[in-house]
Order: structure tokens, then C-alpha cells, then sequence
């Protein structure tokens, strides 16, 4: 039981580590509580709108949450002052607002607080400036809620009626899978056309090898050597690159005669270039950049963020601007000075437009609460991940504040002229070097410090050929989407917002529409492709990218008052409920089914391959009137792969079985016995450490996949990525997949990779 002052103030928020922190910077005529997020929710077996009735959401308070409205409402009728302290954005409004009818508050009771960062300052200057439920905000939430909950409702069962049942689709989770589908089928259909490349390396005139320089053929008598072809591709072109050289012969004789060309510089241009920094992180550039620098996922990304917001450390992590706030920026001046020294800092402030479309001007970055706080003094208090998404924000966010880096760029420009077969080549040679590092000092990578010198040239020079060769290449594909990438053509095509991208990556994944490979590529699996022919075929409007991206600008003017939330709502249903009705009539279960050339023995039959809950299988046509099932080739060699084994608590024969988590193998005896052991999804790779075992792919308690040696506990050797079954050249440590199709050593004090 809570025992309180009857003088007491009561700040309502929706975490306890929110709570926790916030109460450090509060006097004791404050209490802190935590809702644990939502408190009211649309019903969970019922559709929970009433559609006559201009679409009136039915809210319920969960079982889950009942307790603690419970204890929250004995708390606020003791209080002197309720203050609703939930985030700032549309669901954190919507959150105060379900508060308040939940708590049974008047209208004119509850102050409602917003800030963007948990400090001091923050707070007080928050708690000195409370305002009313921005109704607006709560509008638009509760149209995202309602629609959404309108298409899973309707559309998901017609799934379960035409494809199988469990299956679910969603408004932004369907663009995201056709997105990725059609990548894949664009892959499938690709023809890749075979080139030469002449890769040579020049030096001047009887120079040493110590001065050779990368060149780089660019025209034949005129004629360009490098082609860009451009495919046309859904929801954004892709650009590829080759060769007008299309033999190996072809290649073998432009080498052989520039080994016989006198070459020459023509031509110098210097010039000093700056580069900018990048501007802080918005959601979708934080979880793009630790999706690719610290191979997470968009999903763990975010937790992360959000227990360094919670705690005070960061900023709001759900924004799509890149504002900063003056006194942020004058700091980060501050600190720059302080750090790296004064001409590392900027005179004036450094300020950054937004892009993305339909971002939230008046949001700000996500940048450290306090800049001052560099990442070394942390590196004790945080948790690892913490300390690895607070080192990448404070980096970007003091590096957006420090001056331009400085290179000296030069262009050399080579004519190769053959006295035998009288042909004319243009070549070039670029280098670069760093004259002022700037904004660069402050990543502690050092990853975007390029050098590449060129040694002293002047026109007239004469130069020599000191290799050349002939590659044979090949035109690639259009690569499969990664988190990160998906999530930039999300945001760019203005699909979903900040709070959405991680979800609907994760529910993808989760309702196995979606996997990923050993480089972290998204691809479909069949029930995926399955289920978005039916909605690309059938329900066109709900997975096109302008349309769900014109639903995104309409929810953005219901918050800002332009617009009324239930005529949105009946403009989109209205048509949509037509279409489903007349598809369920329409629209054959049979078309998603892959006839077999074999009848059903039991009553002759067509024998057809289905979606079961837990995969596909072979069953009879006439189903219900026959009931004849098998299993497909895949599981019957699954079967005889898994054979021989026995339960460890009975010493019966296992079996393979399936459940929601995939193949297992349980107990011929079940239900009498309940024993059941894990399929190993092998690699055929050896354990380095012990010899005997085999590496296996594992899961962590958090999901997470690893590779580790099936002799554990004896043997405890693992890895986070997959070996390829190769070993470095260096270390003699496995080597395993990295991101952007690389591979790197398992070793962490090997740098190596390729």
C-alpha cells in the first residue's frame, strides 16, 4: 500500500526508470509513479469499433494494468496536483489522455508536462510551463489506432480463409514486405552481364616502385569506357556499373598496347575541399547507423536508446528533426574547445534543415542531455550497449558542431598514346590528403580518415606502366534490403513514423514473413511472397507506398488541426470494406495452393501442398469429405536426418515434431512422456577449440542467434556471427560473415577481414 501526504503533488509517467529518475530532481512534495505504459486499450478478442457510430473506439483497461490504475487512482484522489509527465509525442499524449478517464480526473485537474530531455532543467522548466491535453495529438493516435485496427481486423481473417489461419496484415507491415519482395523477385529475374575491367598502376618515368599510384582507364579514342545502367525498380531506381570492354580478349589487348603507349600528364587540378559533418540523429539515422557499425537490429537499437533516455542520459529517441537546441549547441562549443582545441570549434552555431518528408520541425534531435558527459566518464555506469548507442550519438551530435575537414584534392589527367595501332587513351589519378581533419577528431573510429597520395607530378611528366592486369566481373544484382537500408526507403517513401520503423521490421520477422541470412540481408519466405501476391493482386491500395504515404500526411494535419479524424477514417474504410466483401466471394482458396501431379490415394482425389500453422504439407483437395494428409520431401528428409534418436527420460524413440518456434524433436511415448530435445541446425563446421564437437546455430534467451560447439558444456567455444568454414590468413581464427557482403576474423584482436 502507498501511504501519501494529502499536500502531496503527483507526477504520473510511464516508466519506472523514467519514474526513478525524474523523482532525483524533485522535493519531497513530489510522488513519481510509473503507469508501466498504456492503461486503456482497444479489446483484444473483439474488433472494438463501432462503425455506425462514426467509428467510437471501445477502450478497456487490460487485466494486466488494472491493479496499478487501481493503486494510481487511490494515489491522484489523495493529491493536491496530478501532473501527466508522459513523452511528448502523439502517444505519449494519448497516453495522459487514457490517464485521465482511467484515473476518473476532471477535466481541470490534471496538468499535463512535456519535455524533451530528463534533467534537471528540463523539469523544472517543464513543471513552470504545464499545458492542457493537446486533443489534436490524442486525434491523431487514436486514428492511426483505429485504422490499424480496422485492416488487421477485416484483412487478417480473409488471410486465414484464402491461406491459412494466424496469418495477419497491417497497414505499414504490408508495404514493408512488398518492398522486400519485390527485391527479391527483382534479384530472381536479373541477367547479369559479364565485363572486363584494366586495373593498372603507374609511376613516373624509371621511378621506384615505392611511388607507384592507382590509374584508371576512362576513354578509347574518345569513346567512354564506363557505362552506368539504370533499373527501374519499385520504390527507387538502383544503379549499376560496367564496362564498354566485353571480352577477355578485348581486355588483353587494350593491356598489351598501353604497355606500349607513351603516357604523359596532361593536366593538374588542386584544389582544397571541405566536407560537413552529418546532422545529429533522427530515429531512422540512429538505428541505420548502429545496424551498421554495431550490427544490431533496428528493434535493440531502440530498447537501447529508450533505457538511456529513461535514466536521463540522451534526449527524446523518437524524433525526425534535426534541430538542436541553442544551449545544446552552445555547449557542444564549450566542449569542443575544451577537448580538441579552439580551432576544432565553430564561431557560430551550426544549423541543419530536415529532409524527410512531413518531419517534425518543432521535435529536436536525439543528442546526449548533457554534453559535457563524454563517453570515457560513463564508461563505468553504463551498461555495454549503452555505452556503445551513447558514444555514436555523442560523437555525431559534437561532430555536427566542429569545423568542416580540410583535404587537398588532386586530379591528374593521363593521355596514353600507341604508336602501333595508333590508338589514343585518357586516363586519371586521384588522390586526396588530409590538410585539417576537423569534425573527424571527434570519431573515435577514424574510419572516415581516407588518405590516398599521389607522389609530386607536374604536366609534361612523363610515365610508365608498373602493373597491369585484366579482371573479369560481373554486372550485380540489386542488393537485398538490410534493417538499416529498409529503413531509409521507409522513411524516404514517408511510410510510417519514427515510433514504427523497429515494429514493423520485428513483426515481419516475427510472423515469419520475413528472415535474414548470415549477412543480415532481409529476404521472403514462401508464406511471405504468398501473402503479398494476394494483397499486391487483390487489395492493391493497402500496400502501395503513395497511398499509405498520403495516410502518414493526413494523420500529420489531424494533429495539427487541419483536418477531422472520422472523415479520414470513413474516406479510406468505406471503399475498403466493399473490396473485402466482395474478395471473400471472389477470390478462391484454391489459387494459393500448388497442385500435385498425384491423386489422393484414400479417395482419388488431386492432391494439393498447403500452409499448415507450422508449415507446409500435402493433403487431399476434398478436404473436409477427406482427410488424408502426408508430409512434404523436405519433412520426410527431415525425418530421416533426425532418425535414431532416443528420449533421455524414457529411452523411447524421438520423433520430429513442429510448434510456433519451429522443429523439435518430442517423445514417440507423448503424452505420457513429455521429453523433447532441440534440432541442431548444423554448419559442417568443425570446432577450432575442441576438435570434436560442431559449430550449431543457437538461440539466446533473447532470441538472439549464435553459433556455438554442439559439445557444450564440455566444450564452451561461440560466436555472434556465422563462420563460413574458411580460416584467416593471418591469425588462423574462423572466419565469419559480416555486414556489407564482407567477411571478418572471429578474432577481436585480429583486424582482419576482406
Amino acid at each position: 500500500m502507498f501511504h501519501v501526504s494529502c499536500f502531496m503533488k503527483l507526477v504520473i509517467v510511464e516508466s519506472p526508470t523514467k519514474a526513478k529518475t525524474i523523482s532525483k530532481f524533485l522535493g519531497k512534495s513530489f510522488t513519481v509513479k510509473s503507469s508501466y505504459g498504456h492503461v486503456r486499450d482497444l479489446p483484444k478478442k473483439e474488433m472494438g469499433i463501432d462503425i455506425e457510430n462514426n467509428f467510437e473506439p471501445k477502450y478497456i483497461i487490460p487485466g494486466a494494468a488494472r491493479t496499478r490504475v487501481s493503486e494510481l487512482k487511490k494515489i491522484a484522489q489523495k493529491a493536491e496536483e496530478v501532473i501527466l509527465a508522459t513523452d511528448e509525442d502523439r502517444e505519449g499524449e494519448a497516453i495522459s489522455w487514457h490517464l485521465m478517464s482511467a484515473l476518473k480526473l476532471e477535466k481541470s485537474s490534471p496538468k499535463r508536462i512535456v519535455f524533451h530531455e530528463i534533467t534537471k532543467t528540463a523539469i523544472e522548466k517543464a513543471l513552470a510551463n504545464p499545458r492542457e491535453i493537446d486533443l489534436n495529438l490524442v486525434d491523431a493516435q487514436q486514428a492511426r489506432r483505429v485504422l490499424d485496427r480496422l485492416v488487421g481486423y477485416e484483412l487478417s481473417p480473409f488471410l486465414w480463409k484464402k491461406i491459412r489461419r494466424g496469418l495477419s496484415a497491417g497497414r505499414v507491415q504490408s508495404v514493408a514486405l512488398r518492398l522486400i519482395s519485390e527485391r527479391e523477385r527483382e534479384i530472381e529475374k536479373f541477367k547479369s552481364e559479364t565485363y572486363w575491367t584494366v586495373p593498372l598502376e603507374l609511376r613516373k618515368k624509371k621511378d621506384s616502385d615505392i611511388n607507384k599510384f592507382q590509374g584508371e582507364l576512362i576513354e578509347k579514342n574518345g569513346e567512354k569506357i564506363e557505362q552506368i545502367e539504370t533499373l527501374k525498380l519499385f520504390a527507387g531506381d538502383y544503379k549499376t556499373r560496367k564496362t564498354a570492354i566485353k571480352s577477355e580478349k578485348n581486355a588483353k589487348e587494350i593491356a598489351e598496347d598501353l604497355k606500349k603507349s607513351n603516357l604523359l600528364v596532361t593536366d593538374i587540378q588542386e584544389k582544397e575541399t571541405l566536407r560537413n559533418p552529418a546532422p545529429p540523429f533522427t530515429t531512422s539515422t540512429l538505428q541505420q547507423a548502429a545496424i551498421n557499425a554495431l550490427g544490431w537490429s533496428a528493434k535493440s537499437t531502440m530498447m537501447t536508446a529508450q533505457k538511456l533516455y529513461e535514466q536521463g542520459f540522451i534526449t527524446y529517441m523518437r524524433t525526425d528533426s534535426v534541430n538542436l537546441s541553442m544551449e545544446s549547441m552552445l555547449s557542444a562549443k564549450k566542449v569542443v574547445a575544451e577537448k580538441f582545441g579552439k580551432n576544432y570549434a565553430l564561431e557560430n552555431p551550426r544549423f541543419f534543415k530536415n529532409k524527410s518528408k512531413g518531419a517534425q520541425e518543432a521535435h529536436e534531435a536525439i543528442r546526449p542531455a548533457s554534453v559535457e558527459k563524454v563517453p570515457e566518464d560513463l564508461k563505468e555506469k553504463l551498461e555495454t550497449s549503452q555505452y556503445k548507442l551513447y558514444k555514436l550519438i555523442w560523437e555525431r551530435m559534437v561532430a555536427s558542431q566542429m569545423q568542416p575537414a580540410i583535404f587537398d584534392s588532386v586530379k591528374v589527367s593521363i593521355e596514353a598514346n600507341s604508336p602501333e595501332t595508333k590508338n589514343n587513351y585518357t586516363l586519371k589519378a586521384s588522390g586526396s590528403t588530409i590538410k585539417f581533419d576537423g569534425y573527424l577528431k571527434a570519431y573515435s573510429s577514424r574510419k572516415n580518415l581516407e588518405e590516398n597520395m599521389l607522389p609530386p607530378l607536374r604536366t609534361g611528366d612523363e610515365l610508365e606502366i608498373a602493373s597491369i592486369e585484366t579482371q573479369e566481373k560481373s554486372t550485380a544484382a540489386p542488393p537485398r534490403y538490410t534493417e538499416a537500408s529498409l529503413v531509409k526507403v521507409l522513411e524516404e517513401n514517408g511510410i510510417g513514423r519514427p515510433s514504427t520503423y523497429a515494429p514493423t521490421i520485428s513483426t515481419i520477422i516475427e510472423r515469419k514473413y520475413v528472415d535474414k541470412n548470415e549477412e543480415k540481408k532481409l529476404f521472403p519466405l514462401e508464406i511471405g511472397l504468398v501473402v503479398n501476391d494476394l494483397l499486391v493482386e487483390h487489395f492493391p491500395v493497402i500496400v502501395d507506398t503513395n497511398f499509405t504515404a498520403t495516410l502518414e500526411e493526413d494523420f500529420d494535419q489531424i494533429a495539427e488541426g487541419k483536418k477531422e479524424w472520422v472523415p479520414v477514417i470513413r474516406n479510406f474504410y468505406e471503399p475498403f470494406h466493399k473490396n473485402i466483401e466482395k474478395k471473400v466471394k471472389t477470390v478462391k482458396k484454391e489459387d494459393f495452393q500448388e497442385k500435385l501431379d498425384r491423386s489422393c490415394p484414400e479417395c482419388g482425389g488431386d492432391l494439393v501442398v498447403k500452409f499448415g500453422r507450422f508449415g507446409k504439407f500435402i493433403a487431399c483437395s476434398n478436404y473436409p469429405n477427406c482427410r488424408y494428409t502426408e508430409k512434404t520431401d523436405s519433412e520426410k528428409k527431415l525425418d530421416e536426418e533426425n532418425a535414431g534418436h532416443i528420449c533421455d527420460k524414457c529411452g523411447a524413440p524421438m520423433v520430429v515434431k513442429r510448434g510456433k518456434f519451429g522443429a523439435f524433436l518430442g517423445c514417440s511415448n507423448y503424452p505420457d512422456c513429455k521429453g523433447i530435445q532441440r534440432i541442431e541446425n548444423k554448419t559442417g563446421i568443425i570446432c577450432p577449440q575442441c576438435q570434436k564437437g560442431e559449430i550449431v546455430e543457437k538461440k539466446s534467451k533473447k532470441g538472439k542467434l549464435f553459433y556455438a560447439c554442439n559439445g557444450y558444456p564440455d566444450c564452451k567455444f561461440a560466436l555472434w556471427n556465422k563462420p563460413t568454414g574458411e580460416k584467416c590468413p593471418q591469425c588462423g581464427s574462423l572466419m565469419t560473415y559480416a555486414a556489407k557482403e564482407k567477411t571478418k576474423c572471429s578474432n577481436k584482436e585480429c583486424k582482419y577481414e576482406k
